[in-house]
């Protein structure tokens, strides 16, 4: 004892190295995360083995070829002993080189182990030895080995193979000092942390390139020997849900985490029908290790994994990691821990990635699952979907009608796919971008959606799909797809379901407590808005009106409309969607009762409506009464070189004034009827794609005529808004004019992208990857709103604005509104609220709930 007190001292002499106790420092950037944990563990009086820490510099000085006293790092733990060397590094997600056990085993250990152990167990834990550190270490093949493990071969015999074949391997005696040994194990885990290969999967994991590395030295308990023996983990929680469970897996004579492979010998911890338990084998050690675990939450303040042997019948405490968690568990342990009064609830909610929370909205594919992948492409929307393959929306509608789940594939999706959209399981497309007419759509939805899958071959003639490995699938064929990944996958695949808990709203309401910006949805039908109060938006800032013509009844109407002649017979054609509208209005004010609700004035060109197929032209000729020539003539007379700059939005609202006017008066006898029934509605009506405030003044003039119609008609009074929704860099540039005629502006950030890139964001996917690889853009724009470009047009229209009226409302109704990244950018602009998919809302409030406490804590410390 005094030896191993007198090494020690030598040893902490020696920069870079710690032998750990309660009241040692090492800290997490210089010795890493273990070394940490095992010291806090010690802290709390638990049972951890003598362990000696190394530090990053050490580490690194040591994969450059400089070795340390190994010596004095033996001597700490007595005459003979036997280690480990587990990796610690800064951050535990990084991963490490693996744990080595059993160093210091050599002919004369072994024959003390004997006389302990039994010659059987001492000769087949010194063959394991020499196999593992001859594959690990010595980094030979292991299949040179595996001869000498043979079912039946004596362990006597099994040691001796091992010993003959690494000496014939390397040419020299398998090591016996254990100095030695311990020295080719530092440089071999040192060297392994700084390989190319591990560098990238670091990186890949999202670590920096010179994430640091330290390594523990730690006493064996050995989990061999007379009495009760073994290795095994135990955590309180489960990893799916997070509900309290004790879990874990317990196997007899064992070492390190043997526990976890295989299912021989294991013993699983609580009494159950599987078999025996540690509960009932050693009730004693589990009781200990119940207290442990109860005792570490408290203290490393976390649910945490321990990974525990018993010797005798006494348990030992090797290492405490986190839990792994699914996005519910972890939300669940987090929610948990702050009701207990271990953590504050700010950082409970800091705990959360807000993305996470989409794995907790929709059904997940079971991560269990063996995936037959087939095809990749961009994810577009979350959840898992399992489907018959359809290649049109009639098809997919007709489907739904007898409760068949299918997966519409299509090119791309446009308006007229909205119906099977919503009559689908999912949605795939060939082509496409995370901002893609199909992947808006499905978010908004809830439709797990997959687009931009370039390695198919869709050949919806034929209505087969070919995938790049040859693979063909019909119509009527099961896939998969898992809208978190971008992966389509073969057959059907079970599934995991989204659950929304106790705890999840419990957050929620923290979040709610502290964040300082509004949130609201994009929602475009009651059934949308019901979606969206359930998620708890504070109203809708998103209603595309245009969604609401394309069910079977209203689409011949507005057909009818479209090939009218005269405004007379268009206004004759929309009498008869006004109630319509109307009723759809008047659906979505009650279910918000009394939040706000933008409404965005119809924006899509007309031809959108009609068909393009020459049998559905005949079809429509037929339901109108028209020669099929003059339905032809008026479909090509319809046609646009860039739709998307063409005749839509504004634009068609002052040439085609008909459609605003009947739109404005739905609003507000909706409004008037809405309010009888409940609070006062003050919708909001949204014009799109402005690029002048004469535009603006005109649709202007023709609203407040329409509301004062309205107004002395029904004999009934109430308020409206008007806004514009930036979409075009001019209106952004000239947001001072728009300004002086417009109570709010609401950026559209997809199609300001878009115009200001000069991308397609429907054909931006198929290049986008590499223009993000090679450094041409940080992020994909579509996907992350860009700061620099799109960004400070943003920045111009809210000042400039601002400038022309200062009670301006503020606010973004794009893709964008559900990001992190862009509710941090709203928030230091002054925006006053976003507006994202109902899928989305919660994301939201979660990262402007973090966003509001990091801007506490910073403000703290600028006041100290």
């Amino acid at each position: 004892m005094l030896r191993a007190q007198t090494e020690g001292a030598r040893l902490e002499k020696q920069p870079g190295f710690q032998r750990l106790h309660a009241e040692a420092h090492v800290p997490i950037p210089d010795y890493g995360n273990r070394a940490r944990c095992l010291v806090r563990l010690m802290r709390l009086g638990m049972p951890v083995p003598d362990a000696v820490a190394l530090s990053v510099a050490a580490v690194r000085a040591i994969a450059a070829g400089q070795m340390p006293d190994v010596a004095s790092i033996l001597a700490v733990f007595g005459a003979d002993p036997v280690v480990s060397v587990r990796s610690s590094p800064e951050n535990p997600a990084w991963g490490g080189p693996g744990t080595v056990l059993n160093i210091g085993l050599n002919e004369k250990v072994c024959a003390r182990l004997a006389e302990h152990l039994g010659d059987d167990a001492a000769a087949e834990i010194y063959a394991r030895f020499v196999q593992s550190y001859s594959v690990h270490v010595a980094r030979l093949d292991a299949e040179e080995f595996a001869a000498c493990f043979q079912p039946g071969i004596p362990a006597a015999e099994s040691r001796d193979l091992a010993l003959r074949t690494y000496e014939l391997e390397m040419e020299e005696p398998f090591p016996q000092d254990p100095a030695v040994q311990l020295g080719h194990v530092l440089r071999s885990m040192a060297r392994a942390w700084e390989g190319t290969t591990a560098r990238l999967l670091r990186q890949a994991k999202g670590a920096p390139a010179d994430a640091a590395l330290g390594l523990i030295v730690q006493r064996m308990a050995l989990g061999l020997g007379p009495g009760e023996c073994g290795a095994g983990v135990m955590q309180l929680v489960s990893s799916a849900t997070g509900a309290p469970q004790i879990t874990g897996r317990y196997q007899s004579q064992a070492q390190g985490r043997e526990a976890l492979d295989g299912e021989n010998g294991v013993a699983y911890l609580t009494r159950d029908a599987r078999g025996p338990s540690l509960q009932d084998i050693c009730p004693a050690a589990f009781a200990d290790l119940e207290a442990y675990a109860r005792e570490a939450r408290r203290g490393l303040r976390d649910e945490v994994q321990i990974e525990f042997t018993i010797e005798g019948g006494e348990a030992r405490i090797l290492d405490a990691a986190a839990v792994q968690r699914s996005a519910r568990a972890a939300v669940r342990i987090a929610v948990d821990l702050a009701e207990d009064g271990i953590i504050p609830r700010e950082e409970a909610l800091a705990r959360i990635e807000p993305r996470a929370l989409t794995e907790m909205l929709h059904p997940q594919i079971d991560p269990r699952t063996q995936r037959d992948v087939f095809a990749h492409g961009i994810a577009a929307s979350p959840g898992a979907a399992t489907g018959r393959i359809v290649f049109n929306s009639n098809a997919a509608q007709a489907s739904a009608a007898q409760d068949e789940p299918c997966i519409l594939v299509r090119f791309e999706t446009s308006t007229e796919d909205v119906r099977g959209m919503h009559a689908a399981s999912g949605v795939l497309t060939e082509r496409g971008g995370v901002t893609s007419h199909a992947a808006v759509i499905a978010r908004g939805i809830g439709v797990p959606c997959v687009v931009g899958a370039s390695d198919l071959n869709l050949n919806p003639r034929e209505k087969t799909l070919t995938a790049r490995d040859g693979r063909v699938f019909r119509e009527g064929d099961l896939i998969t797809l898992d809208g978190s990944s971008g992966e389509v996958l073969a057959g059907a695949v079970p599934t995991v379901e989204a659950a929304l808990d106790d705890a999840f709203v419990s957050l929620m309401e923290w979040a709610d407590a502290v964040r300082d910006i509004g949130v609201r949805a994009n929602a475009d039908t009651p059934a949308d808005a019901q979606l969206a109060r359930s998620f708890n938006a504070e109203g809708i800032g998103l209603c595309r009106t245009e969604h609401m013509f394309f069910e079977e009844d209203r689409l011949t109407v507005m057909r009818e409309m479209i090939f009218a002649d005269t405004p007379e017979d268009r206004r004759a054609a929309l009498e008869v969607l006004l109630p319509m509208q109307r009723d759809d209005f008047a659906a979505l004010f009650e279910t918000m009762q009394g939040q706000p609700v933008c409404i965005r004035l119809f924006d899509p060109p007309l031809h959108e409506f009609l068909p393009s197929g020459r049998e559905a032209m005949l079809d429509l000729a037929e339901a109108l009464d028209l020669p099929v020539s003059r339905v032809v003539s008026r479909i090509e007379a319809l046609q646009e070189f860039n739709p998307m700059l063409g005749m839509r939005g504004v634009r068609l609202g002052i040439t085609v004034p008909e459609i605003y006017e009947m739109q404005a008066r739905a609003i507000f006898e909706a409004t008037i009827e809405a309010s009888r029934n409940g609070d006062p509605v003050v919708p909001e009506i949204m014009i799109p794609l402005v690029s002048a405030r004469r535009e603006v003044e005109l649709v202007k003039t023709r609203v407040d005529a329409i509301a004062a119609a309205v107004r002395t008609e029904k004999g009934a009074d109430f308020n409206y808004t008007l806004g514009v929704m930036v979409e075009t860099p001019r209106a952004a540039l000239r947001a001072g004019d728009i300004a002086t005629t417009s109570d709010f502006l609401s950026f559209g950030t997809n199609d300001l992208t878009q115009m200001t890139y000069g991308l397609s964001r429907d054909d931006a996917g198929r290049f986008m990857s590499t223009y993000v690889s090679l450094g041409v853009y940080p992020e994909d724009p579509f996907h992350t709103l860009d700061p620099d470009g799109v960004g400070e047009l943003l920045l111009i229209a809210a000042e400039r604005g601002r400038d022309a009226r200062p009670d301006l409302t503020l606010s973004i109704c794009g893709e964008h509104g559900g990001s992190p990244e862009s509710i941090a950018f709203c928030r230091r602009a002054g925006f006053d609220y976003v507006s994202c998919s109902p899928f989305r809302v919660p994301v939201a409030r979660l990262a402007a709930a973090q966003l509001a406490l990091t801007d506490r804590v910073e403000d703290r410390k600028i006041a100290e």
